[in-house]
């Protein structure tokens, strides 16, 4: 029992720990985030794998999760049964549901079959792990579905107390201030996909049904990386089979093959068998690996693979006709590619984004840069002032920039539209987009010109006009204009995003360039 309680600990301690940083990843009236849910993807061995397949380079923001494959390689898949979030959750949630019949179409190579084509596509260049990483499933179902809809029910819920309680309402005003100030979201937002991710979520704890982690062991993909590196591991389980007395691991253990063996690398030392086993005939010793069998799947399967993932990295390259016009990335992605490669799709930049620009990608950058952060003006906009994104980037596919250097950043340029624009179109003087142009020299400027109204009488009227080499293409403009549905003003992209420049022509003293 003292075993399994110390399992349990570690995971409801790095559970309580996922969920603190979680929360912390959030604009609580600070400019800095000290702290950030990013940490759990910098530790991930798959993220890391992604990275250097895609990006062929390295980073030293992922050097924990070299180190942690290192561990592995040790201790064998320990991660998997002691710190990971989304099992935790499924060993706390799942446990009382009575298992059917395992489904054998999930067994056997099911999961190399996903984790060869993810890794063969980074190799060439479409990095899409994060789509079926564990801890980014989970942050993209918190981000974009359930954690908005806790602040939304708290948020009316509280206001129902409100009106209860009539006169007494003051003294539930401390307990609001802690959920404001601490726990809730600063702002309530509906994503696109959130119901995908919520969805993707809960099929992974429908599988529960049918056999005991049946994600973690048949189809995770990080856990199947994790399974091929602790087949080295020195902390090995003795008996490697099931001994005749009484076989009640059989029943526990999210490892054991149909054949009632313990497969080495897929066991997450949980500790289930030694909890269970009347007999005290299993226990965990340090001994060297065997190599009685191959680490790497079969050859056709491994070419198999290989070659799943060139297709996928074909069919996925698809780019869809507004990619060009009006994908709008976050401020510091000059090269989209590179941000592909590097993007773990993990929605941290849109849950810290101060004014509600950031959105995840449906097909507006081909399916390759789906749940990729992209901007949409017209619902919110870059903050002239924030660096929350580039702050909580794990991978640093935003890169973390001073705020100096970000102000100067190119998100796209903005273009009036003639034809909705209310000086253009009506002869009527607006100077909206002027007033909020948070450039201090002023991106937008309007210079009275006499025009012809409707009525063939010549006007005096103030009509804007662009400085190009000033506009950062932050979106304020495009998100107050006054009108109704599509705006005067819009923000395009563009393909040479260069740092501003003043108008002399020269860059900011002592700009440097943070990219490495």
């Amino acid at each position: 029992m003292k075993k399994r309680s110390t399992v349990r600990l570690s995971q409801l301690l790095f559970l309580f720990l996922f969920l603190l940083l979680f929360i912390k990843t959030e604009y609580r009236g600070s400019d800095q985030i000290s702290v950030a849910v990013n940490g759990f993807f910098r530790c991930n061995p798959l993220v890391l794998a992604g990275y250097l397949f895609a990006a062929k380079q390295f980073t030293l923001l992922l050097l924990p999760g070299l180190i942690m494959l290192l561990f592995t390689m040790v201790l064998g898949r320990f991660f998997c049964g002691w710190i990971c979030p989304l099992g935790t959750l499924l060993d706390l949630l799942t446990s009382r549901i009575r298992k059917t019949t395992p489904l054998r179409f999930l067994q056997g190579d099911l999961k190399y079959w996903l984790l060869i084509p993810l890794l063969s596509a980074a190799l060439f260049n479409i990095n899409l792990v994060g789509l079926l990483d564990p801890i980014a499933i989970l942050i993209r179902a918190l981000t974009l579905s359930l954690y908005p809809l806790l602040g939304d029910t708290i948020s009316r819920g509280w206001v129902g107390l409100y009106r209860v309680t009539g006169d007494n309402r003051d003294y539930l005003a401390p307990a609001y201030s802690l959920f404001h100030d601490h726990i809730l979201p600063f702002r309530e937002t509906l994503y696109p996909l959130g119901s995908i991710s919520l969805l993707l979520l809960l099929l992974i704890f429908f599988l529960e049904r049918y056999e005991k982690r049946n994600w973690c062991r048949n189809l995770c993909p990080l856990g199947t990386l994790l399974s091929l590196a602790g087949r080295f591991s020195l902390f090995r389980r003795h008996p490697l089979q099931l001994c005749i007395e009484c076989r009640a691991c059989r029943e526990t253990c999210p490892s054991l093959s149909s054949h009632g063996i313990v497969r080495e690398g897929a066991c997450m030392r949980c500790m289930e068998c030694i909890r269970n086993c009347s007999f005290k005939g299993s226990g965990f010793y340090f001994g060297m690996p065997k190599l009685d069998r191959p680490y790497l799947p079969e050859r056709r399967l491994l070419l198999g693979g290989i070659l799943s993932g060139f297709f996928l990295a074909r069919l996925f390259h698809f780019s869809s006709p507004e990619r060009k016009t009006r994908l709008l990335r976050p401020p510091g992605v000059r090269n989209e590619g590179e941000f592909l490669k590097k993007c773990v799709r993990c929605g941290e930049c849109m849950k810290v984004c101060l004014k509600s620009a950031l959105y995840p990608a449906v097909l507006q950058g081909g399916l390759e840069g789906l749940f990729t952060p992209m901007l949409i003006p017209r619902l919110g906009y870059c903050e002239y002032d924030c660096t929350l994104c580039g702050q909580v980037c794990p991978t640093a596919a935003i890169p973390n920039l001073p705020k100096e250097l970000k102000k100067k950043e190119v998100i796209g340029k903005a273009v009036f539209d003639k034809n909705h624009c209310i000086p253009f179109a009506k002869r009527i003087d607006c100077i909206v987009c002027e007033e909020h142009c948070p450039i201090p020299q002023k991106a937008i400027r309007s210079e009275i010109v006499k025009a012809a109204d409707f009525n063939g009488r010549i006007t005096e009227v103030k009509m804007p006009y662009l400085v190009d080499n000033l506009c950062n293409g932050c979106g304020i403009c495009e998100n107050v204009c006054p009108l109704e549905g599509k705006s005067g003003i819009e923000v395009f992209a563009v393909k040479e995003k260069t740092p501003l420049k003043d108008e002399a022509g020269t860059t900011s003293p002592g700009e440097a360039d943070p990219y490495r």
